[in-house]
């Protein structure tokens, strides 16, 4: 089912045609001459359902003001075509709809058929989407920053895909320069040093437990038996096993984080494919390079940046740019529509030079997106935390994952736009009352679930939508949570357009406080069967929708609590 059968889109349409036909029907204008018909959601529900600034639209052409013609529309408005209720002037020439509240009942019928498609829409029309994220290098365990990097790429790539992308997930292993290096020569070091062979770290050595966990474990298993290759092969094997050891540990961590990844992109491969060198090849056949001090330059000035920027040093080697380059050459030749990086705050100045680069290879820069993610602050007790109380080191994923949990951890680094610093509040993330957003959302989920098991108990089973009668569906709240619920391909649309799934953070918090009122207010199971099993279906449709957004987000939702 498309985004177009939606019942509140379908109503906007209705409503749209409506005051389209009065306006031409009073002779206000020429089919010509009809502007597009805007409508908006009042902020007010006391102003209705909609609202349209047609009339002041039409001011210049109509040649009268806008309460005048806000009435003459009024006056020929088709309402029954429309299901409009009431239709009211406010203000200069603004006018209000109230609709009928029947036009929103087909939107448990479209949950029920959709059910974990619901939401669901075409709007990507199969384009590809490659999002690159996380991508930290392997000398380490991963930290909060990127535990919110893969928390808001993994909610981004979800709600990408829900909206009609074709999405790739993307980790680039920056397994090429100094810091993988200086990694393997710490292993080596602490395996010679376990051995009692002398051996000193490099001046920039990883010190971590885990290097020296790393050492023992290859004593166990191969006692001194590297001691007797060469040093160009020992240098080689500790290369292999160390990044894989610290990939493995990665890619650990990011399972259990619920992050898993399409393409695992080595560095090293565009040296070894020649992909680093063809990019400055046709970088110097363009004339985009020049040589001044002994470097070789990229003109990034023609293209915006602040100042050029240095690819091949003095000393011969190569800047970190220049494979960066040879990376996002390589992605374009893949064919994406869009490319999207998730880069951490200290990379924003580097946007410029990179865009800059494409635009000089002849790619379309604005293909290449780039999303900042924020750092994250820690809170325990009103005070900051640096340190792990398990490691006395900074507190890593691995740690936080075990402290405070995984659907918590989810919700609240993709609650914030990643563009803004996130202060987590680890007493409240693990605390079980309504103060905790994510306790709250999920909660208002297992209430439902609960609901239904007492509908159950009491043999009261919900009959097939076609079979109910949604004319029991009278309160308030009844209309608020449909209209909520309804609004969710909406949601999705605009996240996946803005790159935002922090919306549906919000999108799904006021669903359960809307879904917490009506439940205060209002009885479900009640002596009325018919209206029970209307608000069953209601509430069936309103579990949906919240186990559709929280799977979109990385989080469970719970039956019982």
């Amino acid at each position: 089912m498309t985004q177009s059968q939606n019942p509140l889109q379908l109503a906007n349409e209705r409503v749209k045609e409506a005051i389209a036909g009065a306006i031409l029907s009073a002779g206000l204008v020429t089919q010509e001459e009809l502007p597009a018909i805007v409508l908006e959601v009042p902020k007010d529900k006391a102003h209705g359902d909609l609202a349209t600034n047609a009339a002041m639209q039409l001011t210049k052409i109509a040649k009268r003001n806008p309460r005048q013609i806000a009435e003459a529309i009024i006056e020929h408005l088709d309402t029954a075509a429309a299901m409009i209720e009431k239709a009211e002037i406010a203000g200069p020439g603004f006018i209000n709809f109230t609709l009928s509240k029947s036009y929103l009942y087909p939107v448990i019928a479209l949950v029920a058929e959709q059910g974990d498609n619901y939401g669901r829409i075409e709007a990507g029309k199969g384009q590809k989407v490659e999002v690159e994220f996380v991508s930290a290098n392997p000398t380490g365990s991963l930290h909060l920053g990127h535990a919110r990097g893969a928390a808001v790429g993994d909610a981004l790539c979800n709600v990408l895909d829900f909206a009609g992308y074709q999405v790739t997930r993307e980790y680039y292993i920056n397994d090429a320069g100094n810091q993988v290096n200086n990694l393997c020569k710490s292993i080596e070091t602490r395996y010679l040093q376990e051995l009692g062979q002398p051996a000193e770290m490099p001046e920039d050595g990883y010190h971590g437990e885990d290097i020296k966990g790393f050492a023992k474990e290859l004593v166990a298993e191969k006692g001194d038996a590297l001691l007797e290759m060469t040093p160009g092969d020992r240098a080689a094997f500790f290369r292999t096993y160390g990044l894989t050891k610290e990939l493995d540990k990665i890619k650990r961590d990011l399972g259990r984080f619920r992050v898993n990844f399409d393409i695992w992109f080595s560095e090293t491969s565009l040296y070894e494919n020649g992909q680093v060198l063809r990019s400055l090849d046709e970088l110097r056949d363009r004339g985009e390079v020049y040589e001044q001090d002994g470097a070789t330059w990229l003109q990034t000035t023609k293209y915006g940046d602040d100042k050029d920027r240095v690819l091949i040093k003095n000393d011969g080697t190569y800047t970190y740019l220049t494979p960066d380059i040879a990376y996002h050459s390589d992605k374009y030749s893949r064919g994406y529509d869009k490319m999207i990086n998730i880069w951490g705050a200290d990379h924003h100045g580097y946007i410029p030079r990179m865009k800059a680069a494409m635009s000089a290879l002849g790619n379309d820069s604005e293909k290449l997106v780039v999303l900042i993610a924020q750092m994250v602050s820690l809170f325990q007790n009103g005070e900051k935390v640096k340190m792990s109380k398990r490691t006395g080191k900074a507190v890593t994923m691995e740690d936080l994952m075990e402290e405070v949990g995984l659907d918590a951890i989810r919700y609240f680094f993709t609650m914030r736009s990643m563009d803004s610093h996130l202060d987590f509040d680890m007493d409240l993330a693990i605390s079980t009352s309504n103060e905790n957003p994510v306790f709250y959302v999920q909660y208002a989920h297992a209430r439902i679930c609960s609901i239904f098991r007492q509908a159950e108990e009491q043999g009261i089973t919900v009959p097939a939508v076609s079979e109910i009668d949604f004319a029991k569906l009278t309160a308030v709240h009844e209309y608020d949570l449909l209209r909520k619920i309804g609004e969710l391909p909406a949601e999705i649309t605009v996240a996946a357009e803005s790159y935002a799934p922090h919306r549906l953070i919000r999108y799904v918090y006021d669903l359960a406080a809307l879904f917490h009122s009506y439940y205060k207010a209002e009885r479900v199971i009640t002596e009325d069967a018919a209206q029970t099993v209307a608000r069953l279906a209601l509430l069936g449709a309103a579990r949906t929708t919240i186990a559709n957004v929280l799977r979109l987000v990385g989080v469970t939702a719970p039956d019982r609590m």
